[in-house]
């Protein structure tokens, strides 16, 4: 738990920078209480005179990067949480990149040897320099000898010395001006501020841990293997481990480099449809997909192949969620509102308490007028985000993995478009779409459905004699259960408290759920 004095200082210094760097008086006062009022007025006269006249994620940028590599971090996790800071503010968080001075290579050198436990020299030929550094790590380019007396081309990434010290210090104090947020500050309790800090805290540790991005890069990999135009780097396991990860170089460039990708003559339209396919593929065929495909995590090799790197963040999404998904963007394609509300509640994300067809109605105000628009004007990231908006009327949930996929869609339609102002994201997603849902809903689906579903019954008819034997006992005993009733004695719940095996209490569960059943039908007999 934070040190209170500490987590105070650090409130208050955050405070401080944001007031001066005119983050707080960039945000409307109207409407505010008359203390957090007066506290707007005096943040507005101690910001920087530079700063007026500047763009509010600008000025969030500078303050951002000012506190510390730990709150650029932040910013960037509440990029991804457009339900909780709002579709603007996520924006601009999104904006955010790591401005991170290097650390030394003899810090970085004995990291790796102490990490792969085995001489520098022994790993590479040359660990060559520092091409870029984050908050967490830093990326070298290294040269590698091959058993065949060969050499290739690595980039090396290694963890900050000290970094999980000072995230774990600087994490406590956000936990301490989360929780005096939400004691304190009526307003931010919508936000969750505590709950959005331990997601952070989880988040963080994963990250920290290079052979957790190792192993979601070999996942992925495996995943994209036979998919054309896209895929991600090999890794070197050999010499990859917890704070250290080799993966294959990539030549190519980034796709961030917009006039570098035009000038080397790639056709910029296929890119586009590339990048959107290859995260839908991910998310509907695997149910696991690259969640930070920004324009700098992707490269563009000399044969046109989109290669993606830093799988830091990834999602899931598991097979309800991604028929969900399916079946929301085809019904928005064949205009289906009716089938897309029904969805909705199949997948519980909306309480069985709401009208179906009022539901619809509301999708439909959604989805009809982005019909006969421009290509260019429609986006499905916009429409995934009133979809939410919509929901949140009806009492749906936040779904976090959905929020994550939603604002991958958007950052990734993003890139699309960066290459194409006129690209189609409806027309670009509708053959992967529709080959989900003949694969997953069509008649071979089905067909798998049944066969699944008999292997169950056959399964279940060579339990019979077990089945017979119990119903037997029950028999004999269901006389002294109408009479007397169903009893736990002291001995039957040791037992259920000692017993540990699932098969063991699945067991005993079963006994009180038949024998529960039997005395009901009894009664409606006698009754």
């Amino acid at each position: 738990m934070a040190n209170p004095i500490s987590g105070t200082i650090a409130l208050v210094r955050a405070a401080y920078v944001l007031a001066r760097e005119g983050v707080v008086g960039a945000f409307p006062a109207e409407g505010l209480p008359p203390g957090p009022a007066l506290l707007h007025r005096l943040a507005r006269l101690i910001q920087r005179r530079s700063t007026k006249g500047q763009a509010r994620s600008d000025r969030l940028s500078r303050a951002l990067n000012r506190l510390g590599p730990s709150y650029v971090k932040l910013g960037q996790f509440l990029a991804t949480r457009p339900d909780l800071v709002g579709a603007d503010i996520a924006g601009e968080l999104g904006a955010l990149q790591d401005k991170v001075p290097p650390f030394e290579r003899k810090l970085a050198v004995a990291e790796i040897e102490a990490t792969l436990g085995r001489p520098i020299d022994d790993l590479f030929i040359d660990l060559g320099e520092v091409v870029g550094a984050a908050s967490i790590a830093q990326v070298y380019k290294a040269r590698i000898r091959n058993p065949d007396g060969s050499e290739r081309y690595a980039a090396v990434k290694c963890i900050r010395p000290g970094v999980r010290g000072r995230f774990r210090r600087e994490l406590e104090a956000f936990a301490f001006i989360a929780r005096f947020l939400e004691r304190f500050v009526p307003s931010s309790r919508r936000l969750r501020p505590v709950a959005v800090i331990d997601t952070l805290t989880q988040s963080t540790r994963i990250e920290m841990d290079l052979r957790l991005e190792a192993a979601a890069s070999s996942e992925m990999a495996e995943n994209v293997a036979d998919d054309k135009g896209f895929r991600v780097p090999a890794i070197d396991w050999e010499r990859t481990g917890r704070d250290v990860l080799t993966m294959e170089w990539i030549d190519g460039i980034k796709l961030s480099d917009v006039a570098g990708v035009i000038a080397a003559g790639h056709d910029t339209k296929k890119i586009g449809v590339t990048v959107v396919q290859s995260f839908l593929r991910q998310a509907m065929r695997d149910g696991f997909f690259h969640a930070d495909m920004h324009q700098g995590n992707l490269f563009i090799a000399p044969d046109s192949t989109i290669v993606a790197v830093d799988l830091g963040i990834v999602g899931r999404l598991n097979r309800d969620s991604k028929r969900f998904l399916a079946e929301i963007l085809y019904g928005f394609i064949q205009r289906d509102y009716r089938r897309v509300a029904e969805v909705h509640f199949e997948a519980g994300y909306v309480p069985r308490s709401q009208d179906v067809a009022s539901f619809a109605q509301a999708l439909r105000a959604i989805g009809e007028p982005i019909y006969g628009q421009p290509a260019e004007t429609i986006s499905m990231g916009h429409l995934l985000s009133l979809l939410f908006e919509v929901t949140e009327l009806f009492d749906m949930k936040a779904r976090p993995e959905l929020v994550l996929l939603q604002k991958t869609m958007v950052v990734v339609e993003g890139v699309a478009r960066s290459f194409d102002p006129k690209f189609n994201m409806w027309v670009t997603a509708e053959p992967v779409v529709s080959d989900y849902i003949m694969r997953e809903l069509g008649p071979a689906a089905k067909l798998q459905e049944a066969r699944d579903g008999l292997n169950a019954a056959l399964k279940l008819l060579g339990r019979a004699p077990e089945f017979a034997i119990g119903l037997e006992i029950l028999g004999r005993e269901l006389p002294d259960l109408v009479e007397n009733g169903v009893r736990l004695n002291d001995d039957t719940l040791l037992d259920l408290v000692q017993d540990t095996k699932p098969s063991i209490i699945l067991a005993h569960v079963e006994r009180w759920v038949i024998a529960i059943a039997l005395v009901t039908i009894a009664i409606s007999v006698v009754f």
